[in-house]
């Protein structure tokens, strides 16, 4: 088939934003020289240069109609080739881009099996001609190349990559789909099979890690690497040796799959790469696992074959709900609605903030103070009752700066900055000048009170003051200041430097501007903000809390702990409840359990069980070793600190008991109008939680195992956002 017996498929997407295929013929310098005043030239070589005619902002992607359109250019080269008027053809793309991927928006709205079946079959006939045009092709990997991206340049024969290349991954097992247009043929036999594994199911598993140009070389997936500076004209002199004969590229990673020894690696890498993903999702999303079928296949399959497994296997992932859910948890959250948080104010109502006040110099507070720093590049002063605690603070600071500078993510220079902007005082006096003061000490609603009755004596009428509580009422906080509507909760998540979310909470007399700045602040910290009303433990841990109490409660009944806390393992959670409770740490999700109860009632039940193992100075219910038999296990002495009820329950009770009182919590917290929508309880929970993406976030996995119909009668979104546009 050609490109344009795609064309119907193409037509269905009118308004697509279509990346172009520009060609350029270049006369390539001869062996030896640069070709330019005459001299005498290798031959004409074609380069593509593939752009949406944006600016970096507006990624190039791969929709129907930027297919149809690269592959009937590719048709005309293929031409020129065979009449002898080319000697090889390059693709490179915009500034910082090659190609990131498959339009996503496009594939989302494939509703029709069919329709999905032709894309595959489309990307696939169009990257077949490119590589076997009759001539040489080299992909320059000039910048972001993600899943079809990569695998135009794992197409062509050759490839270079920039030094400044970011973001080289085939991330398809994490969106819901596997590699569709020839990557998890090309990539084992190119880089081997291990490394292939790491590329397509540990790295997208692992918060959708990417690869630089340079790493990606090492691995293999490029033959020469260059400088961002002159990346093309390099690409361009060394593709010209290639071509005549003066430059061969080496592949020490690159193996036959006949080969008896590469079969039994080839084996040894597929197993791994269950065992990762059971691991990491519990095998709760089908795609992860599909790649590896595909991949195992496809050892003693013709290139030809494997394509027409991988349509057909990429057509039915396109129309699973777990895939719809995918896209609209990274496309329509993580990528949109971050960008313009529901209920935020005008952004011109933010005051400029130049320098910033921590109250406290413990972990949370010296974790504050670098993110400050750092993203912010404004002076921040620490304070603490004594001198010793404010220099173990600051000293916090700067060995993390250190340690910053010792893995070369940040300069010298801006090492010596950082360091200098944060500073410590026992007095508060020190905030006179500061425009935000946040407060980051023990969590006791009258400690916090007296600090910013304190605070407030002594900063500006215009100072905004915040709070990192994590569970208490911002509204009592601010009931005995003189200006309550300068205060704003600004709860961020553990640790700091890495957790994506900022709950901001606005009490009842919180005003605009302070929110604005809010805003303003979370975006200068690179951090996603959502709007929260102030209720007891906000979002993310009341949600958390209600889980972790209904596990509890049911190994206080008399459920075995295996069952109780591996009882949830279908939600491809990060961990598990009992490992959850020891990470954040019993004393602290016992406080929050019990402020929960005080405002909720017996929808958080307080375990007394977990009472005990707190009083008794007990970290973790499970024994820091596994047994014998290779599994976690609760030591004599812990256990006899228990008691049980003689009402066990089952694994799938469980699961159907905590399924249903989430349901129950968030159709709660709706009517109480906490957030604008369920579309922000999604993204706390995605971004706060880890509440994985391939769920689509907590509210459509709840339609679909049917508790939010079972609990609310009505489901959270509807058909058509996160599943099929007719419910099933």
């Amino acid at each position: 088939m050609s490109a344009a017996d795609f064309r119907k498929l193409a037509d269905l997407f009118p308004d697509e934003t279509v990346t172009h295929s520009y060609v350029q013929d270049i006369q390539l310098p001869a062996a030896g020289g640069k070709n330019s005043g005459g001299k005498p030239s290798a031959g004409t070589f074609a380069l593509i240069t593939l752009d949406n005619g944006l600016d970096h902002s507006k990624p190039t992607t791969l929709g129907p109609n930027t297919l149809v359109e690269l592959g009937t250019v590719l048709e005309g080269l293929k031409d020129r080739a065979a009449r002898g008027e080319i000697v090889g053809v390059g693709v490179t793309g915009k500034p910082y881009f090659l190609v990131a991927g498959a339009d996503l928006s496009a594939v989302k709205s494939l509703n029709n099996r069919d329709h999905g079946l032709w894309m595959a079959q489309l990307g696939h006939d169009v990257y077949a001609t490119l590589a076997n045009l009759g001539v040489p092709s080299f992909a320059f990997i000039n910048g972001v190349a993600l899943g079809g991206g990569l695998e135009i340049a794992l197409q062509s024969t050759y490839r270079t990559v920039s030094t400044g290349a970011g973001a080289l991954a085939l991330p398809e097992a994490f969106i819901g789909l596997v590699p569709g247009w020839g990557g998890v043929y090309i990539l084992p036999r190119l880089i081997g099979p291990e490394n292939a594994v790491k590329v397509m199911i540990e790295n997208p598993l692992s918060n959708n890690r990417t690869l630089t140009g340079p790493q990606a070389f090492g691995l293999g997936m490029a033959d020469a690497m260059f400088e961002p500076a002159d990346f093309v004209e390099q690409s361009l002199a060394w593709a010209a040796g290639v071509i005549s004969g003066d430059a061969a590229p080496e592949r020490p990673n690159a193996v036959d799959p006949s080969d008896p020894a590469v079969a039994g690696r080839w084996a040894g890498a597929i197993a791994a790469g269950r065992a990762f993903v059971e691991s990491k999702t519990s095998n709760a999303s089908p795609a992860p696992a599909k790649v590896l079928d595909i991949m195992e296949a496809n050892r003693t399959m013709s290139q030809e074959d494997s394509a027409a497994l991988e349509c057909e296997t990429l057509a039915g992932l396109m129309q699973t709900d777990e895939f719809r859910s995918t896209v609209y948890a990274f496309l329509d959250l993580v990528q949109k609605r971050t960008k313009r948080p529901a209920g935020a104010p005008d952004r011109k109502l933010a005051r400029p903030v130049t320098k910033v006040g921590v109250v406290g110099a413990g972990l949370m507070a010296g974790q504050l103070a670098l993110l400050f720093a750092r993203q912010l590049k404004v002076p921040v002063v620490m304070t603490d009752i004594d001198q010793a605690r404010v220099d173990k603070g600051v000293g916090y600071v700067h060995a993390e700066v250190d340690k910053l500078l010792a893995k070369k993510r940040i300069s010298p220079d801006a090492a010596n900055r950082t360091r200098a902007l944060v500073t410590g005082s026992v007095s508060k006096e020190a905030f006179a000048d500061a425009d935000f003061v946040i407060e980051a000490v023990f969590e006791e609603l009258n400690v916090k009170k007296q600090v910013f009755a304190e605070v407030e004596a002594i900063v500006s009428p215009e100072c905004i003051l915040a709070t990192n509580t994590s569970s208490l009422s911002v509204t009592a906080m601010a009931a005995d200041l003189v200006h309550p509507e300068r205060l704003v909760g600004f709860h961020f998540f553990n640790p700091v430097a890495v957790m994506p979310l900022l709950e901001i909470v606005r009490a009842p007399k919180t005003d605009d501007a302070v929110l604005a700045t809010a805003f303003e602040l979370a975006k200068g910290l690179k951090k996603s903000a959502v709007l929260v009303k102030d209720a007891a433990a906000f979002v993310v841990n009341r949600l958390l809390l209600r889980l972790m109490g209904e596990v509890t409660a049911a190994f206080d009944e008399g459920t075995p702990a295996e069952v109780a806390d591996n009882a949830l393992r279908p939600m491809g959670l990060p961990m598990t409840p009992f490992t959850l409770g020891a990470m954040v740490g019993l004393p602290v999700a016992q406080h929050v359990q019990e402020s929960l109860h005080a405002a909720f009632g017996d929808r958080f039940t307080v375990s007394q069980n977990l009472q005990k193992l707190i009083d008794n100075g007990v970290k973790s219910l499970w024994a820091p070793e596994k047994g014998p038999d290779g599994k976690p296990f609760i030591p004599a002495e812990t256990l006899a600190l228990l008691s049980f009820g003689t009402s066990p329950s089952t694994g799938g009770e469980v699961l159907r008991r905590t399924q249903d009182a989430l349901a129950e919590e968030i159709g709660l917290m709706l009517d109480e109008g906490v957030v604008a929508g369920p579309e922000d309880i999604d993204l706390c929970m995605i971004l706060g939680a880890g509440w994985p993406m391939f769920l689509g976030g907590i509210t459509p996995y709840l339609d679909r195992v049917g508790a939010s119909e079972r609990v609310n009668g009505k489901r959270f979104l509807a058909p058509g956002v996160a599943s099929a546009a007719v419910a099933a």
